[in-house]
């Protein structure tokens, strides 16, 4: 009797380069096994399970989770910025360039 296999993808992303493998595992595996084994852990040394957050299309999960035919398993980049922080400083830059866009046109009305 053949033993129950199911196929999902591991992906991960860097600037400028992206990686897609699709495995067959054994029903039952973890997104840590399908991770394993496909090679990203060897590819990309930058991987670590430890801090990398990971998740299955786009929902946080834990390497124990047990993965579904057609799961694709995604491994997260560290973010280099607070994004309520970098919104934050956008709306500020906003504001200080329609305050120096209004005083610019003023100046060029007197000239």
């Amino acid at each position: 009797m053949a033993e129950n296999r199911i196929t999902v993808e591991v992906v991960f992303a860097r600037p400028g380069e992206q990686a897609l493998e699709q495995l067959q595992m054994p029903a039952g595996s973890t997104i840590e096994a399908a991770i394993r084994q496909s090679g990203f852990l060897e590819r990309f040394p930058e991987i670590d399970l430890a801090t990398n957050k990971i998740g299955i299309f786009g929902k946080a999960s834990a390497p124990s989770v047990e993965l579904r035919d057609g799961d694709r398993i995604e491994i997260y980049r560290p973010l280099i910025a607070d994004p309520k922080e970098a919104r934050k400083r956008r709306a500020a830059e906003g504001k200080a360039m329609k305050k120096g866009a209004g005083q610019q046109a003023e100046t060029d009305d007197e000239q």
